[in-house]
């Protein structure tokens, strides 16, 4: 998810030498070493375990009403070694029940009963509806007998509520007869090998942590509403008419773009099958962490598909759905496809994982697994970069199923960077800044906390800082120091050995560092761990034999690259670019020469995305 910035704002690396610098353990994730879970070479351990389960739903939605109503057949299966005497659920639709905690306001009208659960089973007998309190959005279930080691509990529920029309955070009605609908179903929570069962309540603020499963969905909505979901459409033609099927399918197989659906065609009405006052769409989906779907009867529907696979000619269709009168909008699909194609072959460098991705015209900035929750925008450039961060979030948290609750950095972070780099890549115009001003202006100030800080414990401009630029910048750093080829290695080499299952801090760190075969503990402890600030200056400019040497000092703490441009007497300019290795050794400061026999005139630090705090003394000038 994107927040908005004004939400917000309110030399080389030398050798490894031994011993390596190690950075600080909790005693929670020492655990996790000791057990074997997880080890310290950034490899899940010899004992490592995940659980995971199988959705099959049937959910029927009326948007005249928004009534949401279905059951969920569910098989978990306990991998762990623990035998479970409770089972945990989400019920993420509970943030709207009276009286739930929220982090923010909610209008009144949006404030309801919550979900409502009936004829539960576990194991074939029926629950007690006694035992079916929820404690807003989480639901203890008693087992009566314990889900051993290696078993599978096979549940049922029956489930409704009724849809926010307003008040959206990240589902929703988006406007009369279009809705976006979000954790929709009851869903086990995490059991993972670090918290036990994931018990943290939702409130808004904080985004999710679910395991992997499979999900077989039937959605029923009324005859002339289309339906947009997580997984592949298997019924496209018993739900739409001749016409329409045949553009999806020759969507699915070419680059141009394709106009599934025109404001012509919604006017001429027919797209899909009449025969009953309903119809329902299946969906299937396979190792993913959530399933969510959209629905309207007048956005028009653009689609294009590529190659991102050229060893196994795998395409990916990418597609945006939208209210024709949002203008912003006929870009939209552009956009997309151009993300998933710089994702698949330039950063990072990893084939789009999934059959599709449709960005969905609605109200909020928010990433789902192969769906996008985008609301208008304003400029072409928000449109962009916008469109490319909620895309990327495609690999983290859904590929590699980070825990979003606690460590927000681990997804929003790589989201920012991508948008940094892929923005720029379609509009080479486009300098796009996206929290550099607030982190600079929050630094080392009472709002700002380290990165390590659980995302549970933070909220406004530290949640913001923390998630978005500071991760953000910490992974941009290290691609600069290692460089694109390194850096895609130890990249690759993280997603290779944690796609689908659950990595921690820890283990990233340290399966980067062996990715890259090079120890980064020094600018992982004091970027992700420490407190401080980025604060360069140019401390002395001394003429040379062969040109200058200019001294920049490090005032702050934390390691930043030193980029400077030299202006000369006939306005030429030069760019000179030393990476966060200058500052390994701890020094404070770092002599750059600047071979020339021209006169300079001026000389000044700083880069777009390089933030600094006290910027005022970034800058020298000839003769003062």
């Amino acid at each position: 998810m994107k927040l908005p910035a004004l939400l917000a704002a309110s030399l080389l690396l030398l050798p490894i030498t031994l011993p390596a610098q190690q950075l600080p353990v909790s005693r929670t994730i020492q655990a996790t070493y000791n057990k074997g879970t997880r080890a310290e070479n950034g490899l899940p351990g010899p004992k490592y375990w995940q659980n995971s389960a199988d959705y099959k739903i049937k959910v029927r939605f009326d948007p005249a009403t928004r009534r949401v109503s279905g059951t969920a057949a569910i098989a978990y299966r306990n991998a762990s070694p623990d035998s479970l005497r409770q089972i945990w659920f989400k019920l993420y639709p509970n943030l709207y029940q009276k009286g739930a905690p929220r982090a923010s306001g909610m209008s009144p009208e949006d404030i309801g009963e919550g979900m409502q659960l009936s004829n539960f089973t576990l194991n074939g007998q029926a629950v007690p509806a006694a035992d079916l309190r929820p404690n807003f959005t989480n639901l203890v279930v008693p087992a009566r007998r314990a889900i051993a080691p290696g078993q599978t509990a096979q549940m049922t529920v029956e489930f409704a509520y009724t849809l926010n029309a307003g008040s959206h955070m990240r589902t929703g009605q988006v406007e009369p007869n279009a809705d976006f609908v979000a954790y929709f179903f009851p869903r086990v929570a995490v059991y993972d090998d670090i918290d036990g069962w994931n018990r943290h309540p939702y409130i808004g603020s904080q985004e999710f942590y679910n395991d992997f499963g499979n999900f077989s969905v039937d959605v029923t909505v009324p005859k002339n509403f289309v339906v947009w979901a997580t997984g592949d459409l298997t019924n496209a033609d018993q739900v739409l008419t001749k016409k329409y099927a045949q553009r999806l399918r020759q969507a699915e197989t070419q680059d141009r773009i394709t106009s599934i659906i025109t404001e012509d065609d919604l006017k001429k009405g027919g797209i899909t099958t009449t025969k009953n006052s309903e119809n329902t769409w299946h969906f299937e989906a396979r190792n993913v962490t959530d399933f969510v779907f959209a629905t309207t009867d007048h956005y028009v529907w653009q689609s294009s598909s590529l190659v991102v696979d050229p060893a196994t000619k795998r395409r990916t269709r990418v597609d945006a759905v939208y209210n024709p009168k949002h203008k912003d909008y006929a870009e939209v699909v552009d956009f997309a496809r151009q993300t998933v194609q710089a994702m698949s072959y330039t950063f990072p460098k990893w084939p789009f994982p999934y059959s599709h991705e449709t960005v969905f015209d609605g109200l909020d900035q928010m990433e789902y697994p192969m769906m996008v929750n985008d609301n208008p925008t304003e400029t072409r450039e928000d449109g962009i970069t916008l469109t490319v961060h909620e895309i990327f979030h495609t690999m983290f948290p859904f590929y590699l199923g980070t825990n979003e609750t606690k460590y927000g950095w681990m997804d929003e972070g790589w989201a920012t960077m991508g948008e940094w780099i892929i923005s720029g890549m379609i509009d080479p115009k486009l300098d796009d800044n996206y929290g550099i001003a607030p982190y600079a202006a929050g630094a080392d100030t009472e709002v700002d906390v380290p990165i390590m800080t659980l995302s549970t414990q933070q909220s406004g401009t530290a949640f913001f800082l923390n998630s978005y630029p500071k991760p953000g910048l910490g992974y941009l750093y290290v691609q600069d120091l290692l460089g694109d080829e390194l850096f895609t290695k130890a990249l690759h080499h993280y997603i290779r050995t944690w796609q689908g299952k659950h990595p921690m801090p820890h283990d990233f760190f340290n399966a980067m560092n062996a990715g890259a075969g090079r120890n980064l503990n020094w600018f992982w402890q004091r970027w992700f761990f420490d407190a401080g600030y980025p604060d360069l200056a140019i401390q002395q400019v001394t003429k040379t034999a062969t040109g200058y040497d200019v001294v920049v000092e490090s005032k702050g703490t934390k390691p930043v690259p030193v980029d400077l441009i030299v202006t000369f007497a006939d306005n030429s300019t030069q760019k000179i670019h030393r990476t966060i290795g200058v500052w390994e050794s701890g020094a404070k400061t770092v002599t750059v020469p600047v071979p020339t026999t021209k006169a300079a005139q001026q000389m000044k630090l700083g880069a777009t995305l390089v933030p600094d705090s006290f910027p005022k003394d970034n800058v020298w000038v000839a003769g003062k």
